[in-house]
């Protein structure tokens, strides 16, 4: 079975996680700087024979999409053309608050937490769509 790869996309960096070779559990991988994210995922797809991209969708309280979403479909469209991969939009509210709030739990100091809250949305982003698969 192909990996999934989970993506958070921002403003300034872009989270990543990836699924095991069940499709069972995502894990957090790495953060990118943005303006370099499509070459390193499209890279990072080539070498984990990934099947899916799972692209966070950031909307508002009330499902609407701005900016950010606009940016993150763009985002998916580009690795969809340059991957040839299936690409998948997932609802992302919340996400990094939850990745902030259990690495606050965990005791994580806030520059390691800074470095680290994207790749663990991603996780959740891409665990909600591995869940929704079963």
């Amino acid at each position: 079975m192909k990996r999934s790869i989970g993506v958070d996309y921002g403003t300034k960096r872009v989270g990543l996680a990836i699924s095991d070779s069940l499709g069972m559990v995502a894990t957090p991988l790495t953060v990118l700087e943005r303006r370099s994210a499509v070459d390193d995922i499209v890279k990072l797809v080539q070498d984990r024979d990934v099947g899916t991209i799972v692209v966070g969708l950031p909307t508002g309280l009330d499902g609407t999409e701005g900016q950010s979403a606009r940016d993150a479909r763009n985002l998916g469209d580009e690795l969809k053309r340059q991957t040839g991969v299936e690409v998948v939009f997932r609802d992302e509210r919340f996400t990094s608050r939850m990745a902030e709030n259990a690495l606050l739990e965990s005791g994580m100091r806030r520059r390691d937490r800074r470095n680290t809250v994207d790749k663990v949305a991603a996780s959740i982003i891409l665990q909600d769509y591995l869940d929704s698969q079963t």
